[in-house]
């Protein structure tokens, strides 16, 4: 009597069980890669030519005159007058309040911004050879990281937060070199930061102790300048652009 052969495809329950697929690749879709190579040698054309910046993250939905909208003014402001250029996401909100600060001192002011069906067109206080047009995240965050000397994070949403542990990451991983992290707002930032205390590090270890000392929160914007600059006294060497590709 032949032996009967049980499907591969069939689960314990002996019902079968049907394998996804993926859709063979359109034609067009193996395009992608030519684009993102397109959308890299754009961006180091033009960034490769700046000199020492500090991306500055936030919210697009922070308006004019509130408190940290004239925050991300007055540290733009002051970045510059020490020498240093400003990356924002260059839409509204705090980006714009980065690039008008910039730009009020007569500093870099670079905007990479990203194509989105809500809440993303580029603020005018961007320098036009300065105002670079994303359709990928991942390749405007490597702009934000690979050209970046320190990052100013205000408050901000999901993009803030998700760009805020992206340069966390690179930095407690090595992947990038340590480089300052200054949290703007204590009143926002506080609660985040007891949960990774609390939460992450002595309920959970996740984390180490040390990675704490990764990020400044402050209110002051002395403050954070300062820490960036004293970061760099006698380093020049670090004044260049981050992680090789």
């Amino acid at each position: 009597m032949e032996k009967e052969t049980k499907d591969p495809q069939e689960n314990k329950n002996g019902t079968n069980r049907k394998q996804k697929e993926w859709d063979k690749m359109r034609g067009e879709n193996a395009w992608t890669m030519f684009k993102v190579m397109a959308e890299f040698v754009d961006g180091f054309e033009v960034l490769n030519t700046v000199g020492p910046c500090v991306s500055i993250f936030g919210s697009a939905r922070t308006k004019p005159g509130t408190v940290y909208y004239e925050l991300a003014v007055k540290i733009a402001s002051r970045l510059v007058e020490e020498g240093y250029g400003v990356i924002t996401g260059g839409g509204p909100g705090i980006m714009e309040a980065g690039n008008k600060g910039a730009w009020m001192k007569g500093g870099t002011s670079i905007g990479l911004n990203i194509d989105l069906p809500f809440e993303q067109h580029h603020n005018p206080f961007i320098a036009p050879n300065h105002n670079l047009k994303h359709r990928y995240f991942f390749v405007r965050k490597v702009m934000f990281v690979k050209y970046a000397q320190a990052f100013i994070v205000m408050p901000g949403g999901f993009g803030t937060l998700d760009e805020l542990f992206e340069v966390l990451t690179l930095v407690q991983t090595n992947r990038i070199q340590r480089l300052p992290i200054v949290l703007m707002g204590v009143e926002f930032w506080s609660g985040l930061k007891n949960w990774i205390v609390e939460i992450m590090l002595q309920r959970h270890h996740n984390i180490h102790a040390e990675d704490l000392d990764l990020f400044l929160v402050t209110d002051d914007t002395e403050e954070a300048v300062q820490y960036i600059n004293k970061f760099y006294e006698g380093n020049a060497s670090l004044l260049e652009p981050n992680f090789e590709l």
